[in-house]
């Protein structure tokens, strides 16, 4: 029999053999074989002669081989052969063989249960993964500002930026109109800034500062000059007018306002009654020709761009506050929102949490006075050292083109950004980008499904949360519709719950114990975020009685707070949570919240207006509602459609003017259908 042959229909054992090793038999033949084993069989023998063992023949059917431990020979018994070993051998080697039975056992059974595990997480728990890489990268952002808390020094988000100026000097911070400024540009202005607020503005660490600025560069130098000397900037809403941007400075308490070069002419109404108020105002422009405003510009040619001392911007409360911005939330005039460090420094945290890195380049059109763009979009940019293309405003036609030549990778939208993307003319470079994700909020369905059959395979990452509130949703696995993903580990660390809602009587239901209703999964119901050490509520600047009326007390149980989001909110049975609609006296119209109740004391004033009552209304193919006014003429006036144009425009933003108006003659209501504004 050839040896192939031999090795294809042999049988393989293994056992002992006293005095056969490798070392002293390096190389062996068929027949030095055939009498090692009748050696080690004999020797076996004897060797065992004086036990009650007996020797044991090993009958061979057929041709075998043997492999002796310690050596890689193998032994080939052809024919029947007799191999005589004792029963201690025997034995061994039937002990080998079940503990080799046993760990094959257990392999299989680790493997087999491996195999289910997956199967079972595949099919059950389809986000498993995603979720715990996602939650660990929230985690580990969080400790570090647990341990800012407890070591009582904390590194900011311009702590942060100076970093990065240091580290990163030359690579480009922000892109804007072609331009580009560096980490180490937007440095020496902020200083050179920071020395002519303190030399010439006369400011003091502690102050508040009110801007009025559109997004430009110049907007984040001002704010980090700000924040370099120790003071408070309060980012005021460019739509604001007269008597509501006089509201916001009294908020604040700011007795400066910083104003850009392109926006002076708003306030050309109000300069007396902010002279009165002791107000000074400067502004980012050379010549002004109005003598209640002074030039920052002029001053900022001959000032210094030396550092001013870390400690005038160093803090040791990471709750304390580090800017106000303005909500209009759900009812009444604007309200400053406090903003503290932790805050800034989640919002930070933001684009990392979805996996951005510092090779990304972020694109932001939204307004910089919005948590949104100067949060998660500048504050994001610095946290990872990233670059950031600023524009002015958003441009549906300048989007694409600018992504292309940028390089951009990261983009921030609200729902009606994405709207007017798809409305563009198709072109054949669509999807000629290297866009990988959008961060925003606000997106419909059927847009999102329409934007990515158009521009291709773009993760679309919905966040929601208010400026104030202390509760955020991250939709980080990108599920369409969805403003966000909870799950039980996220539970665990920020409590939330959705109670049912009365909508006829516009009140959360309560039992008869006089607590709130949890609602099923799959039901709609009012969104309450708990106010605890992990989620504080730090409410508004001024004004106690604003705070404690967005908080709910004894919901669940006796003694409990929770924070009033004003959304109704339905949570599916994967965990994901979206978006029913709000309640209150509010509407979402462009992107921004209005205030029915700010609205009707504006128009309220026309003289031929007896009562009003505002409150939105949905239009096929648009994003939130537009504003209806709904009128009663006074009797012996009649309707004058300039005069509440004309008012409207005077002391109302943009986005809060009512599209129509609905007039009641006699007993009954007809709707008018002049349009005052195009949407």
């Amino acid at each position: 029999m050839g040896q192939n042959q031999a090795s294809e229909n042999s049988e393989f054992v293994q056992f002992k053999a006293p005095g056969f090793s490798q070392t002293n038999t390096p190389t062996h033949t068929n027949t030095h074989v055939h009498k090692h084993a009748h050696t080690c069989a004999h020797t076996y023998r004897h060797t065992h002669a004086h036990t009650s063992t007996h020797t044991l023949p090993l009958m061979l059917s057929k041709p075998s081989l043997f492999y002796f431990e310690g050596t890689r020979v193998p032994v080939h018994l052809a024919g029947r052969s007799r191999v005589f070993m004792s029963r201690a051998v025997s034995e061994e080697c039937g002990s080998a063989v079940d503990t080799m039975a046993l760990s094959l056992g257990w392999l299989s059974a680790a493997v087999s249960g491996l195999v289910c595990a997956h199967a079972l997480q595949r099919t059950r728990f389809p986000y498993f993964w995603r979720d715990l890489v996602f939650l660990l990268r929230v985690v580990r952002y969080g400790a570090r500002l647990e341990f800012y808390r407890w070591r009582r020094s904390v590194r900011t988000v311009l702590d942060r930026f100076v970093e990065q100026a240091q580290r990163v000097p030359n690579k480009p911070f922000v892109i804007y109109e072609g331009t580009a400024h560096t980490y180490r540009d937007v440095e020496q202005r902020s200083n050179r800034l920071a020395n002519v607020f303190l030399d010439s503005v006369g400011l003091q660490r502690g102050d508040c500062v009110a801007m009025l600025m559109n997004n430009e560069p110049d907007y984040l130098c001002v704010w980090f000059g700000l924040a370099k000397v120790g003071c408070t900037a309060a980012f005021l809403n460019t739509n604001i007018r007269s008597g509501s941007l006089l509201h916001c400075l009294d908020c604040c308490g700011a007795r400066t306002l910083l104003v850009g070069s392109d926006l002076l002419e708003c306030l050309e109404s109000i300069l007396l009654d902010l002279q009165q108020r002791n107000i000074q105002v400067w502004t980012m422009k050379s010549h002004v020709r109005y003598p209640q405003v002074c030039s920052l510009l002029e001053q900022l040619d001959v000032g210094s761009d030396k550092l001013v001392p870390a400690e005038l911007r160093a803090t040791t409360s990471i709750t304390a506050p580090a800017m106000y911005i303005f909500t209009s939330g759900t009812t009444g005039l604007p309200k400053a929102a406090v903003i503290t460090h932790l805050q800034s420094l989640k919002a930070a945290s933001g684009f990392s949490a979805f996996g951005a890195t510092e090779s990304d380049v972020i694109y932001t059109s939204l307004p910089l006075y919005h948590s949104a763009a100067s949060l998660v979009g500048i504050g994001g940019t610095i946290e990872l050292g990233a670059t950031c293309v600023l524009k002015k405003k958003f441009s549906a036609s300048q989007f694409w083109p600018d992504c292309r030549n940028h390089g951009v990778t990261i983009f921030q939208y609200i729902g009606e950004l994405c709207r007017y993307l798809c409305n563009q003319p198709k072109t054949e470079m669509d999807q000629v980008h290297k866009v990988r994700m959008g961060v925003g909020n606000g997106l419909r369905q059927d847009v999102w499904r329409k934007f990515l059959l158009r521009f291709g395979n773009i993760k679309l990452c919905e966040i929601y949360g208010s400026t104030e509130g202390n509760l955020c949703f991250m939709n980080h696995i990108g599920k369409t519709g969805a403003v966000g993903r909870s799950n039980v580990f996220y539970k665990l660390l920020f409590k939330y719950d959705l109670v049912k809602y009365d909508l006829v009587k516009d009140e959360p239901v309560r039992d008869q114990h006089g607590f709130c209703q949890r609602v099923k999964k799959g039901e709609t119901g009012l969104l309450l975020s708990r106010v605890s050490g992990i989620s504080p509520f730090f409410g508004y600047a001024g004004n106690k009685q604003l705070t404690e009326k967005k908080l709910m007390r004894n919901v669940l149980v006796k003694g409990d707070a929770y924070f009033n989001t004003g959304d109704l909110m339905a949570e599916d049975q994967e965990g994901f949570i979206c978006f029913r609609d709000r309640v209150g006296d509010t509407f979402r119209w462009k992107g921004e919240n209005v205030a029915t109740t700010e609205v009707a004391e504006v128009l309220s004033v026309v003289d031929f207006v007896q009562e009003v009552n505002v409150y939105g209304v949905e239009i096929p193919g648009h994003e939130g509602r537009a504003g209806m006014a709904a009128l009663i003429v006074r009797p012996g006036f009649v309707f004058d459609g300039d005069k509440l144009f004309d008012c409207a425009v005077k002391d109302l933003p943009a986005y809060a003017r009512p599209l129509f108006a609905r007039l009641r003659v006699t007993s009954r209501f007809l709707l008018n259908c002049c349009c005052f504004f195009e949407f």
